[in-house]
């Protein structure tokens, strides 16, 4: 592990790129559910809209957004970030700006889908392939440490936000967010006024995947690698947003108060963070082949604890694992693909990831709460999900086992 010393030399080094990532995946919270959801109330009573309305456009426009990042992501591989960034955060921006002034509850699947995909899909999505394509010997450290303005997002801004509905209507509180997105553009364009890719160095930074080859998407596609991974894509985007969509009833099957689970986000942002560094510095140092078929099972024990689990006490170890694998989830799959198909083709490649983890959002709370109006309680859905992580596990490693030989 890198020493005090050696650690500070890298972060001067690569300072203005990794601020990059981290400032691309901070403003990237503006359409993540966590900080969507802090507005489910009030968006709830100004449209008039049921808890099965509003999941159900969520769903739409999640799914929407999904579809379109097949194509669009692959434009990280035409357009260098400092051409791609600031077009995508004037698009967030714009998207900030039709929730606060949206009239029809009609126009909120547009909204939804202008938030998930320039907030959720491209800004992190964008980042994400920055940092596996700039960096090769150090990919997994730049990954977690730009990782971590999601983290910060996570962590402070559904805090602040709540705080301030208490003084401000909650639409001028997207003008806000508008605000900050809007002021993104001219800092990432200092930052990368020398942008660090392939192109701009040598050939030599393109790091090649199996067989010795640069992978297209089309040949990923017709690899069974990518087909047996898209399950453990899937997963963790589908049930850890189910999970913290259908927070408020948990608390109430399991006979807590509310504010006792959400006191327990914290820990899961902290445990989270930790574990994405200790990844970040585990793939730089054995390669995501040795850490991709085991990470997703801190998760399954999780989601057992919380489904077989009625006590506080249990809530603290379920959110404790739950975060070891959300913040290994952070990096690994970004490092995975650059790994075993080549940077030329990373932002398609990866592009399809992105949008089954986008899809995977869309999927997670419209499933478990179908199922729970049919009468299958989120305790025994819990447990079955701890099962399916199990399985994604072992396919992972199935499938994992087989191509690293080609490496």
């Amino acid at each position: 592990m890198l020493n005090t010393g050696a650690l500070r030399d890298y972060l001067r080094r690569n300072a203005r790129w990794l601020m990059a990532g981290g400032l691309l995946t901070f403003l990237s919270s503006f359409g993540q559910t966590f900080f969507i959801s802090v507005f489910a109330g009030e968006i709830r009573e100004t449209f008039d809209l049921s808890h099965g309305a509003w999941g159900g456009i969520y769903t739409i426009g999640t799914g929407l957004s999904a579809a379109v990042m097949v194509w669009a992501g692959s434009l990280t591989d035409q357009f260098r970030v400092r051409q791609l960034g600031p077009f995508i955060l004037l698009g967030l921006s714009v998207a900030c700006l039709s929730m606060a002034f949206n009239q029809w509850a009609w126009g909120l699947v547009p909204v939804v889908f202008l938030l998930r995909f320039f907030g959720q899909g491209m800004s992190s999505h964008i980042a994400m392939v920055a940092m596996a394509r700039w960096f090769t010997r150090t990919r997994g450290r730049a990954l977690s440490i730009a990782t971590v303005g999601v983290a910060m997002g996570e962590a402070a801004l559904p805090l602040l936000f709540v705080s301030a509905m208490a003084f401000l209507d909650w639409r001028w509180l997207w003008v806000i967010a508008a605000g900050i997105a809007f002021l993104g553009i001219p800092l990432l364009s200092r930052l990368l006024t020398e942008e660090r890719t392939p192109q701009s160095f040598a050939e030599s930074y393109i790091a090649f995947g199996m067989e010795g080859r640069q992978w297209t998407r089309k040949q990923a596609l017709s690899h069974p690698l990518f087909w047996m991974m898209v399950p453990a894509i899937l997963g963790p985007s589908a049930f850890v947003t189910a999970f913290f969509f259908h927070q408020v009833h948990l608390a109430e099957v399991k006979g807590w108060e509310h504010v006792e689970l959400v006191a327990l986000f914290p820990l899961y942002t902290a445990v989270g963070m930790g574990s994405m560094f200790a990844a970040g510095w585990g793939l730089d140092k054995f390669g995501t082949a040795g850490l991709m078929p085991f990470y997703q099972l801190p998760m399954a024990a999780g989601f057992l604890a919380f489904g077989l689990g009625d006590s506080t006490a249990m809530a603290v170890v379920g959110v404790s694992l739950l975060g070891i694998t959300a913040g290994a989830n952070s990096t690994l799959p970004a490092a995975f693909w650059a790994e075993f198909y080549g940077t030329a083709h990373i932002g398609a490649i990866k592009s399809l990831a992105t949008a089954v983890m986008v899809l995977g959002t869309a999927i997670g709370p419209g499933l478990t709460g179908a199922l729970i109006d049919l009468g299958w309680g989120i305790q025994g859905q819990f447990t079955a999900i701890a099962f399916y992580f199990c399985l994604t596990a072992g396919l992972t490693w199935l499938g994992v086992s087989r191509a690293k030989q080609t490496l």
